[in-house]
């Protein structure tokens, strides 16, 4: 996601209200995420996976415990508590010293849009040096793959030129061989033809990939080192 946008968020509240109204201050702002609303009675402890964020109002008593604990043991998604007072906010934040705790008061929602909107951006934050990562990862695995290919490509195509020589010799006797036993010289031939055009591709893939990076470096006024002149 490049943005907010796209970002997913949860309301959980038995508070109708409250979900409306954290609904229509966050359609002021700038970036409006996708949000899920529910209530405490469809909560299940794969409900935050889902999501980038989840967000908890009033919920009933005898369910918030659960919400709670089954929330804080959800990795991935960050989750912030709306407390009903600065006494509830204290008291959830010492069971659950990993959420995001605000007290419902004057000016709360604003608080609210300002914490989430910022968890968000740290979460899309983690996701692109995730993302990069991987990135790096498997252009790392694919070089070295290419290094490979080049360092086999000459014991490659040895292999392959003596399998199509011995195997055009045996053909140059058909008689002395039985039917079954030429049908498969002759597949193993065709594969090899094939196996010889893969290598013959790649030999002219590299071909180009070096002499488009030549012309790059003569372009930007870049000497390649192994082209380099001997000091």
């Amino acid at each position: 996601m490049s943005n907010s946008i796209h970002s997913s968020v949860l309301i959980v509240s038995d508070d109708m209200e409250f979900a409306r109204a954290v609904v229509a201050r966050w359609q002021a702002e700038r970036h409006v995420p996708e949000m899920t609303l529910a209530t405490s009675d469809i909560w299940r402890p794969s409900s935050a996976s889902a999501h980038d964020l989840v967000i908890v109002g009033q919920v009933r008593p005898e369910r918030a415990a659960a919400l709670l604990s089954s929330a804080s043991a959800s990795p991935g998604a960050a989750i912030l508590y709306v407390a009903e007072d600065e006494k509830d906010a204290a008291a959830i934040h010492s069971n659950h010293s990993q959420l995001l705790v605000i007290p419902r008061q004057d000016g709360w929602i604003g608080t609210l849009i300002l914490l989430a909107t910022e968890a968000l951006r740290r979460i899309e934050a983690v996701g692109r040096a995730q993302r990069a990562e991987r990135a790096s990862l498997e252009s790392q695995w694919q070089v070295a793959l290419g290094r490979y290919m080049l360092e086999m490509r000459p014991s490659i195509n040895n292999a392959l030129t003596s399998v199509l020589g011995n195997a055009d010799l045996l053909l140059l006797e058909p008689g002395r061989l039985p039917a079954g036993a030429r049908e498969q010289i002759h597949t193993i031939h065709t594969m090899a033809l094939r196996l010889n055009e893969v290598m013959q591709r790649f030999s002219s893939l590299v071909a180009e990939m070096r002499a488009g990076e030549k012309e790059s470096q003569v372009e930007t006024g870049e000497v390649p080192h192994s082209l380099a002149a001997p000091s």
